[in-house]
């Protein structure tokens, strides 16, 4: 079986994600622009107005992340990354798929052209210093922003795969994707008066395109969406909504010079949406790459 690896958000420009549950400082991804090295910042109107609703959107049903739910979520998103439902098999997956975001690992592809591998590895130092990571954080810092290996090579996926044996790094694993990726599309999604398969969508995409504020990053994608139809907390259809979220998310990826496939769209998410399951209930079947996946 080819296995297809579309790990992360290649080429989307920079953004905060201002979405967190408690009081710390929030999260920032600095992700991609139009080449290596070319970085910068943003904060999206959409994240503002979700973290002053944070108390509303609270109240509302679990959705996407009820246990069950996310852990479907999971399988959903390992099967358009990996060719697979198992996403635990994933913590010590790592290489350069040749996307210009440098080395692609862990259960959501974590680049280390693209600020999350960084912020992960930090992370998971100061609570573990001599982990097998540690030295390679200055490398890993130096290489923020481009595709090189210099600093990482050699050494730096033996010891991924090695700090990947550890409970400790698997969990940090989640914990920083459910920071940077999985909440934050949630509750905007939330906000946005979604359903679970809407939640999925969300997530799905920022996971893809990254939180950019582009038109090739999540935010801008949400922007021209919201230009064509309203959301359903605008009043809106939530199929038509998301139909048009799924154009323009597929448009996105047609645009790429890379990593341009959009079976995750074509033959997954839209065939939820066709069958109208907006609360993602099981059995889900669908194809990923010509292969049939199912989860009763």
């Amino acid at each position: 079986m080819t296995r297809l690896v579309l790990f992360g958000a290649p080429i989307a420009i920079a953004a905060s994600i201002l979405f967190n549950g408690g009081g710390s400082e929030p999260p920032t991804v600095t992700r991609q622009a139009a080449g290596p090295g070319e970085t910068g910042t943003a904060e999206p109107e959409a994240a503002e107005q979700a973290d002053e609703r944070s108390e509303e959107i609270d109240a509302l049903p679990p959705g996407l992340a009820a246990p069950a739910m996310k852990e479907t979520a999971s399988r959903l998103v390992a099967s358009a990354e990996a060719s697979t439902l198992d996403w635990r098999s994933q913590y010590g997956a790592i290489e350069d798929i040749g996307d210009g975001t440098g080395y692609t690992a862990g259960i959501i592809g974590f680049c280390s052209g693209t600020n999350d591998m960084l912020q992960l590895v930090e992370d998971y130092t100061d609570r573990h210093p001599d982990n097998p990571l540690a030295p390679f954080l200055p490398a890993l810092r130096a290489v923020d922003g481009t595709d090189s290996h210099e600093g990482l090579d050699p050494g730096f996926t033996d010891a991924w795969r090695r700090a990947a044996e550890e409970p400790a790094f698997r969990e940090a694993q989640e914990t920083t994707r459910d920071k940077l990726y999985f909440e934050p599309a949630v509750r905007l999604a939330k906000m946005d008066g979604l359903g679970t398969l809407g939640q999925f969508v969300y997530y799905d995409a920022m996971v893809l395109h990254g939180p950019g504020v582009g038109a090739d990053g999540f935010y801008g994608i949400r922007d021209a969406a919201m230009a064509s139809a309203d959301t359903a907390a605008e009043g809106g259809d939530e199929t038509a909504y998301l139909d048009a979220f799924l154009d323009e998310s597929r448009s996105a990826i047609r645009a790429r010079k890379v990593q341009r496939d959009t079976t995750r769209i074509d033959t997954a998410q839209r065939v939820f949406l066709r069958e109208g399951n907006l609360g993602l209930d099981k059995p889900l079947v669908w194809q990923m790459y010509g292969e049939t996946f199912r989860i009763a």
